[in-house]
């Protein structure tokens, strides 16, 4: 079969009646554009200069303060082997001898008796003060305060006590008491100022000294009542 083309729908016979309807409708928006847009100066325009002003000022210095010269330092002569230095920087030769036993020992400081008085305070030792037979003879005079032994109180209590040199106790005072006021406190100052002391030394030699006594209240040292 004969293909053949309809002449209304063949685009070739329509083309070049289409394209110059194209161009010229192209050419018509360009005019329609130009014509629209406003006009554009393009003269040259006259810049106008701006003067500069550049001021120069001269920053005066920074004065320091002027510091006090150093005083010269005496030159020290130095001792030297060197022939070719004068004799005069030399050191000369002395002779220094220092006797010793001119020097006065240094005065022996005073013991604060006042100061051991007023309350304790802690004196370097080279053996503490000791009771006589120990803690045992504490013990031996301590007497158990009668209201705590009934309601079955124990405790601890830290006395301070003043041992001269002669190894008398003539101070007490209480360091750490027991807390509760049932006679703890006096019951203990009381037994150790009844033993005999073994005096502190220094250098072998007996001191006063304060000391502190840690006693210690139990009910199994206190013997049962007879009933």
């Amino acid at each position: 079969m004969k293909r053949t083309k309809i002449p209304q729908v063949d685009l070739k016979l329509k083309y070049r009646k289409t394209l110059e309807l194209a161009v010229i409708f192209s050419l018509l928006i360009h005019f329609g554009l130009f014509h629209a847009m406003p006009d554009v100066d393009v003269s040259q325009r006259e810049i106008k200069a701006v003067d500069v002003e550049i001021e120069v000022k001269d920053i005066p210095k920074t004065e320091h303060p002027k510091l006090p010269s150093r005083p010269a330092l005496p030159s020290v002569p130095i001792p030297t082997l060197d022939e070719d230095v004068p004799e005069d920087v030399t050191i000369e030769s002395t002779d220094l001898s220092l006797d010793l036993s001119e020097i006065p020992p240094p005065p022996a400081p005073e013991e604060g008796e006042n100061d051991l008085e007023e309350g304790y305070v802690f004196v370097p030792y080279d053996e503490p003060p000791v009771p006589v037979g120990g803690m045992a003879a504490i013990q031996k005079h301590l007497k158990y305060p009668e209201m705590a032994r009934k309601i079955g109180l124990e405790a601890r209590v830290v006395v301070g006590v003043l041992v001269d040199q002669k190894g008398n106790p003539v101070k007490t005072e209480i360091l750490k008491d027991s807390g509760v006021n049932v006679g703890f406190e006096e019951a203990a100052q009381a037994a150790v100022k009844a033993v005999k002391w073994k005096p502190a030394l220094q250098r072998d030699v007996p001191v006063k000294v304060w000391v502190s006594v840690p006693i210690r209240f139990t009910l199994e040292d206190v013997e049962k009542p007879t009933t």
